[in-house]
């Protein structure tokens, strides 16, 4: 990217370095997770969330905590849209198709994927409705239901945005999805919170090469919510290969209608034989053990390499520290 910009030099001398985006631990994440890495990891842990062999402790967390935990941040997530509903029924008498579209049919059991962020063209926020009867099966499987709750805002100049949200609410009313599809208005810091602590998968289908680092995702993570998402940004760095999945399309062309539809495909085929077995395959105790083997991966390589105390340290070692040297 940047080495034009100096031609003659090696690239290990390139004055320009990366450092790879963090978030803050305390901030995003939920309560039953500190409650349940509090009694497991001892006092002083948040001191050490950037040192990997701190997490591996996580290992010795029995399955039927972290799936109470996750089962937890789940009720906390549709008694949040409830309460919503409720509110926008009672306050603001809104229609029933307003109520509809914000979540009033769905099932607090079923798989629940979560898409909250800006919405903008290269973000692909309509990608997963590219095949709608296609989702709709995958939507209304009588015995492994799956639903998705959307929400975020459009930059007021985005037209294109504006579009893309517009319809996914459309996609929300639409008969097919059988009530599956939410969108969650009035998208803040609260609303963020709340989905990327209480959804079972958080999905992410930028335009490849367009995404930037990215945080969503890491704030979910650190949750036990496993991502989704087509390798760019930060998943290109944090997909290990039991911590989440990949969408990666099959195509030579540059067409991007053609890589859409790759992309698409990709994501049907993983929901299908990969994200909904994994999730509905329990045991005699009713817990999904690969499920819960992979929550465990997502919490233990991700909240270390993705905390912002880890970014912070990269900055003071890589940039600030040499620079002042310099100076001097």
């Amino acid at each position: 990217m940047w080495r034009p910009m100096w031609p003659e030099k090696p690239a290990d001398q390139l004055p320009v370095r990366s450092i790879t985006n963090g978030v803050h631990v305390p901030t995003w994440m939920a309560g039953p997770v500190f409650a349940l890495l509090d009694d497991h990891f001892g006092p002083g842990w948040l001191d050490q969330v950037d040192n990997p062999e701190l997490w591996e402790q996580l290992n010795d967390v029995p399955d039927s905590e972290i799936w109470a935990m996750r089962q937890a941040l789940r009720s906390d997530l549709f008694a949040f849209i409830r309460e919503r509903m409720r509110s926008r029924f009672s306050q603001e008498q809104v229609s029933q198709s307003r109520i509809v579209s914000a979540g009033a049919m769905l099932d607090p059991d079923a798989l629940t994927l979560g898409y909250a962020r800006r919405f903008t063209a290269y973000k692909r926020p309509e990608m997963i409705f590219h095949d709608p009867d296609r989702l709709a099966r995958i939507l209304n499987a009588i015995d492994r239901p799956v639903q998705i709750v959307f929400a975020g805002k459009a930059h007021p100049a985005d037209e294109a945005g504006k579009h893309h949200l517009q319809t996914i609410f459309r996609h929300a009313l639409d008969p097919r999805m059988g009530g599956r599809i939410a969108f969650v208005d009035d998208y803040d810091l609260h609303v963020a919170h709340v989905l990327a602590q209480g959804c079972d998968v958080w999905l992410n289908t930028p335009r490849k090469p367009m995404e930037a680092s990215g945080t969503s995702g890491m704030k979910a993570s650190m949750n036990g919510v496993l991502h989704l998402s087509i390798g760019d940004g930060w998943w290109a760095e944090g997909y290990s290969g039991d911590n989440g999945w990949q969408i990666a399309g099959q195509t030579d062309s540059t067409d991007q209608g053609a890589i859409d539809q790759a992309d698409a495909t990709s994501l049907y085929e993983i929901l299908e034989t990969q994200v909904v077995p994994t999730f509905y395959t329990r045991d005699a105790r009713h817990l999904p053990r690969k499920w819960l083997a992979m929550v465990r991966q997502a919490m233990l390589t991700i909240t270390p390499r993705f905390s912002a105390r880890r970014m912070l340290k990269d900055y003071v070692r890589s940039a600030y520290a040499p620079a002042m040297s310099k100076r001097r």
